[in-house]
């Protein structure tokens, strides 16, 4: 089975983008305006009276033209340390405030305590920083170690402290790799990271041009951030006051703080070798891990389960009992996901509710809002003009409107903000065509990206992300004069700016590639301005912001350390099975989740899998779906019916002569995907109580279009804990619809009983080609 070592790509981040813990409070009706830097010590009175009329005007606006309320509504100024106001306002009149020029930021006057990042605390998890749920035992976080294969780890980071924590669990087995000795590489473990190991033999081999010099630290330790990032966000301890620049301070912590990590460096600045991520996924079985988290992943379309390095090293941490949570890919298009192996657990990325914005300021007077991390301050108007009126060279106004490097005419561009264009191709990063921009001498940069991802970024000069809607309108603007011009003011944390969650736009969609018998993505979680720990080495930050499915992952991650401290001796399929099935479709406003920017488009289970991950609810499923080793050796066989290849997999005698499964449904997943359904098809599936032993659940179908479905038995009833039912569901073709459809198979408990959600996936062939 051996093959080519294929490198595999990272799942990075899409941009930077930050979070703080500003999160909406209905017990308060009391908000703060932030508006940035007060005027100097010393200042006139008048100045200050002009301040207080300022206040007094944008008050009057959001109170619908009366001064009476306004006066009423008004608490306090503060024209000090710094500028703003608060006052009482409902969430509408906060809104308002939030998106007129100057605020940078409108948040409650809410009752701070300890809490989380602010993606945890969408989710539900308002837990205390050690990360105990209330009414669950989850302070068996400390004996579950969570391996993170990625980029190594910044061990000084305060994210990473062992403040309080216990001695090392004495089953643990690794290695603390400590690198070159009194030189910036050597690296340190403590009782929070346990572990740490690099693995160069491959990167070396491939990169045979570079130089030992090109590697800047020869240890576990983290030259990127990217590894410092996800580890962070799923086991990071509580930080009291992050931030990005200033922008969204707050405190911050992982969805289990209390976990340990061990670091496994297999990736370097170039990417992540076959060789490197099997040595490492290697070493970590052996070490005792409990769940192994794998931000990265290949170019799609992904080779077969016995080709693709991911696939292997996950097959046999799945067997050794180890669950594996890994990212699907930032492609944004059908067909895209990778990390398909249906013994993973593959994560989507969705949004919160929280924006990262700047407005424009069009020299007509109106304002244009895009998404930034931008803190610049421009002190006036600047000419604006299109990037493809200086178009250098030999190249075309078409490729200086993409800001290409050396496109622009440095005498054209120069004291001007440049419009770009970010089309679905692009490869340089949005940071780079700043630079480019710069470079060129111009002093700022409206982006107008076609993907409208609603990812913010920091620029090299004052620069907004707009997408096709607003970039419209400012070409229309500056068509429409001769001397256009537009100021960019600082960015701001806007929170409710648009419905949340929504399926992020860079995130890859099923079906799957290799199975289509298996959906894919499994879950969504938070993956668009996610704040965590970085590495200092890299730009000199402590923290930063990143989006991607590199984000989502260790969302999932955190969730599935806590379900595992909860209940230790679960499988990683149940572990898998209690996160997937209590997933929502729904938005924090009781609507479907949608999947494109402006919330016009439903998602589907394409784009979400089961939906975006709860994790409260994963915490009592009350029942599951398990999958045991030689459930997925029957499924290897359904899907290569090769004796020889199931060998070399699992190095023992299995055989594929007498498994009875004939197709990859059987597999106990916890979703139903039927790609080639011609009139009807029945599968079997198996529940196992994990609630209350005396339990009963119903079955409630929601049938996908032009299909009948029928589930046996309808109602099952339990009396102990872990005992087993089977239940057959059967669809038949009533009116064929075209391309796939999707419905629904939920369980019901009565009572208490946990209510759990299974997506059913269906296209029906019409023909022998279909």
């Amino acid at each position: 089975m051996a093959s080519s070592p294929g490198r595999a790509m990272f799942f990075l981040t899409l941009s930077l983008v930050l979070l703080g813990d500003l999160r909406c409070c209905s017990c308060s009706q009391v908000y703060v305006v932030y508006m940035g830097k007060g005027p100097q010590q010393g200042e006139s009175d008048r100045q200050h009276d002009d301040i207080l009329r300022l206040h007094h005007q944008m008050l009057t606006a959001v109170h619908d033209g009366s001064s009476e309320k306004a006066q009423a509504s008004h608490v306090y100024t503060y024209s000090s340390g710094f500028q703003g106001f608060a006052a009482k306002l409902n969430k509408r009149q906060a809104m308002e405030l939030a998106e007129m020029p100057g605020v940078v930021s409108v948040f409650p006057n809410t009752k701070r305590r300890l809490c989380t990042t602010h993606s945890w605390d969408f989710m539900g998890l308002s837990t205390n920083a050690e990360g105990e749920v209330p009414g669950l035992s989850t302070n068996n976080q400390e004996n579950i170690i969570v391996g993170f294969i990625d980029t190594g780890i910044w061990p000084e980071s305060p994210s990473f402290s062992d403040h309080g924590m216990p001695p090392v669990p004495k089953r643990w087995r690794g290695q603390c790799q400590s690198g070159e000795a009194n030189s910036p590489s050597n690296f340190t473990c403590n009782r929070k990271i346990i572990g740490g190991r690099y693995y160069l033999n491959g990167y070396q081999t491939e990169e045979s041009g570079s130089s030992k010099n090109a590697i800047k630290f020869i240890s576990p330790r983290d030259s990127s951030g990217h590894g410092s990032h996800t580890a962070s966000i799923a086991a990071g301890r509580f930080v009291r006051n992050m931030n990005y620049g200033g922008l969204g301070t707050g405190g911050g912590r992982g969805g289990a703080p209390m976990a340990r990590i061990a670091a496994y460096k297999a990736c370097w600045d170039s990417g992540c070798y076959d060789v490197d991520i099997l040595a490492a996924f290697d070493d970590a079985i052996r070490d005792g891990v409990d769940i192994i988290s794998v931000s990265l992943g290949p170019d799609y379309p992904q080779g077969d389960y016995l080709s693709d390095a991911i696939s292997i090293g996950s097959f046999h941490a799945t067997i050794n009992g180890i669950l594996v949570v890994s990212s699907a890919g930032n492609a944004g298009r059908q067909g895209s996901a990778t990390n398909l192996a249906p013994w993973m657990l593959t994560v989507a990325a969705g949004t919160t509710d929280r924006s990262f914005s700047s407005y424009i300021r069009l020299a007509n007077g109106s304002f244009l809002m895009g998404e930034s991390l931008s803190t610049y301050h421009m002190k006036t108007s600047v000419r604006t003009i299109s990037a493809s009126e200086v178009n250098a060279g030999y190249f075309t106004p078409y490729q200086s409107s993409l800001c290409l490097d050396s496109s622009l005419n440095s005498t054209k561009a120069k004291g001007k903000i440049l419009i770009c264009r970010r089309n679905e191709g692009s490869s340089e990063s949005r940071l780079s065509t700043s630079m480019i921009v710069k470079e060129a001498g111009a002093v700022g940069m409206i982006l107008i990206d076609e993907m409208e991802d609603h990812v913010a970024n920091h620029f090299a000069v004052p620069g907004v992300t707009v997408g096709k809607t607003m970039g419209d309108k400012i070409i229309s603007y500056v068509k429409s004069t001769r001397h256009a011009s537009t100021m960019i003011l600082p960015a701001k944390t806007i929170l409710g700016l648009r419905d949340a969650p929504r399926v992020a736009a860079f995130s890859s969609r099923g079906p799957s590639s290799l199975t289509p018998e298996i959906l894919k993505p499994d879950v969504a979680a938070p993956g668009l301005n996610i704040l965590a720990a970085w590495s200092p080495a890299k730009n000199d930050m402590h923290f930063n912001i990143l989006s991607g499915t590199s984000m989502a992952c260790p969302h999932v991650t955190g969730i599935a350390a806590l379900v595992k401290s909860v209940y230790p001796s679960w499988s990683p399929s149940a572990i898998k099975s209690a996160i997937v099935t209590t997933a929502t479709v729904l938005n924090s406003k009781r609507k479907t989740i949608a999947r494109d920017p402006n919330g016009r488009i439903a998602a589907t289970p394409f784009d979400f899998g089961s939906g975006f991950v709860d994790p409260i609810k994963a915490l009592n499923p009350g029942i599951i779906f398990d999958a045991q080793p030689e459930d997925y050796k029957s499924f290897l066989c359904a899907t290569t019916h090769d004796d020889h290849s199931l060998h070399l997999i699992t190095g023992d005698n299995s055989s594929c002569t007498h498994r009875a499964s004939s197709s990859a449904t059987a597999l106990n997943y916890p979703s139903i995907t039927i790609p080639y359904l011609k009139q009807s098809y029945s599968v079997m599936r198996t529940m196992t109580n994990v609630g209350n032993p005396r339990s009963t659940y119903h079955a409630v179908v929601s049938a996908p279009r032009g299909i009948s479905v029928r589930v046996t038995p309808e109602v099952i009833n339990f009396e102990n804990y872990g005992e087993k039912r089977t239940f057959t569901v059967s669809l038949h073709v009533d009116v064929p619809p075209r391309g796939y459809v999707f419905g629904s198979l939920s369980w019901h408990g009565n009572g208490t009983e946990a209510r759990l959600m299974m997506p059913l996936v269906v296209k029906v062939q019409t023909s022998d080609k279909a």
